[in-house]
This record gives structure tokens, sequence and C-alpha cells, in this order.
């Protein structure tokens, strides 16, 4: 498959999916959030949680409808780019920021109903989604991180940081997708299995680049050498730490082979985390 294609073709489709959350959800806000709510959710950015998303649906065999609005949840708690305070102010961003959980959650919760999946499994989606997003998941995993400056980690805390803070709602985009599609427990057990493995895949392949590349080539300044946080490349080197994702990128795409699971677009997705150059 074309992979650039493929990105290009699901960020399209993905983006016009957010426009239209945004949409739905506004009125929920109030008007002087909005701006920075806006801007935080579309000011760009790989939207690899809901291609994920959409990926899985299709590879477990979802019928049920159009998944981009279930998709675009994911990425209405983690988007944007760190700029949005400083085009909005540190208070209005950060109100707008604390209101984009509960607003996932509603969106994933009307998007289940809206393809007709019920009640159960909306409750299911909406539960997935809240479990990543909060304390055992990015949140917990960013209070980790900031607790990690000039601290120095062993091996098995900086994989629960990231397991936390990146890898659970990268974990979660895999399972949504295939519990939307009613998939049977032996896909949703692949699916967890791969979201697990490219979640820690994801963090080591950052800090590889941040190793790698200048933080104003990748738009991260300051850098985590800067801010002194433990990194894999920091207790790995970097030819460990290359090994070691691509290690998880081969267990990855195992685990769907285990499972029955014939997913070339989530291959081409396991590949490009760890060969991306930003």
């Amino acid at each position: 498959m074309d992979l650039k294609e493929f990105l290009a073709r699901e960020r399209a489709q993905v983006d016009e999916a957010l426009r239209d959350a945004l949409r739905a959800r506004s009125p929920a806000v109030p008007v002087r959030l909005r701006p920075a709510l806006r801007h935080g959710v579309l000011s760009g950015g790989k939207r690899l949680r809901p291609i994920l998303c959409v990926a899985a649906y299709r590879a477990a065999g979802g019928t049920h409808g159009d998944i981009y609005p279930l998709a675009v949840s994911l990425e209405l708690i983690h988007a944007g780019e760190p700029t949005t305070h400083q085009a909005h102010g540190e208070a209005e961003t950060m109100a707008a920021g604390g209101l984009l959980i509960p607003l996932a959650a509603r969106q994933a919760w009307d998007a289940a109903i809206g393809m007709g999946l019920g009640e159960a499994v909306g409750r299911r989606l909406v539960a997935e989604l809240s479990k990543a997003a909060g304390g055992g998941g990015m949140v917990g995993g960013q209070v980790l991180d900031l607790l990690g400056e000039e601290s120095t980690l062993s091996a098995s805390e900086l994989d629960d940081l990231h397991r936390r803070k990146t890898g659970a709602l990268l974990r979660a985009a895999l399972l949504m997708g295939g519990i939307a599609a009613r998939a049977e427990n032996k896909a949703l057990e692949a699916l967890d299995a791969y979201g697990k493995a490219i979640g820690l895949a994801f963090q080591i392949a950052d800090d590889l680049l941040d190793a790698t590349s200048s933080a104003q080539a990748l738009g991260k300044v300051p850098s985590d050498a800067d801010l002194g946080k433990s990194t894999y490349v920091t207790l790995f080197g970097v030819e460990e730490a290359s090994k070691k994702a691509q290690a998880l990128v081969d267990d990855a795409v195992g685990a769907l082979e285990l499972g029955g699971l014939t997913a070339p677009e989530l291959d081409a997705l396991a590949r490009y985390i760890v060969e991306r150059r930003k």
C-alpha cells in the first residue's frame, strides 16, 4: 500500500470529522473558550490515534457505519500544538483543556448511538476512553513525567510512565475500533497486544528523534534532554533503543497474525511509527 497516500487520505477524513465534532460540542462550551478549544484541536498533528481506531475497526470487520465520529473522540483529548497558550493565554488554554475529556466522552457516546451500537457498547467505549485519559492513563503519565524531571528512572519506571502517558490512548484507539466492530475476544486481545507494543515503540522512536534531530526541526522546545528527563536513549543508547523499538513492532505485527487478523493498514502503521522523521 502507498502509506503516504493512505495517511493523507485518512487525515483529511479525520480533520473533517473533527470539525463536525467541534460544531456539535461548541454549544456546551463557554463562548470565551471556544477559540482556544478550536485552535487546540484543529492546529495540526499526525492524527495517529483516530487513524489507528479506523484501521482496527476495518481489520476487525466493522460494518456498522461511519467510524470517524467515534475515532475523533480520541483526538479531542490529545490534539493540537503547544502554541495554543501563546495564542489564547494560559488561563483559557487550561480551561479549554479541562473541558476536552468530558467533551470527548460525550462525542464517543453520541457516535456509538449514531452507529446503532446500542447503550451497552456505548458505555463500554466511553469507559475505555475515560480509563485511557485519566489517572491510570494519560493524565497519570503526564504527572509521572513532570515528577521525573531531573531524575534517573529505571527501565521499568520508564515503561510504566510511557504506557500511561503515550501508550494508553494508542491502546484505547485499537480497542475502541475493535469494540465498535463487535470483534470477538481473540481479535480484541490481538488488538490490545498490538496497542501495548506500538505505544512503547512510539515513545522510543520519539526519544531517538530527540537524540538525532534538532529540537527546532521537531517543533519540540525544550527537548526532554534539556529538561533532564530519562529517555530510552539515555538508558540504552541509540543502537539498543532502535533494536528495542523494532522488536516491539515485530511483536505488534505478530500479535495480529496470532489473532487471525489480516491488517495491512495496521502493519504499515506499526512500521511508520518507528520509521517516521517527526
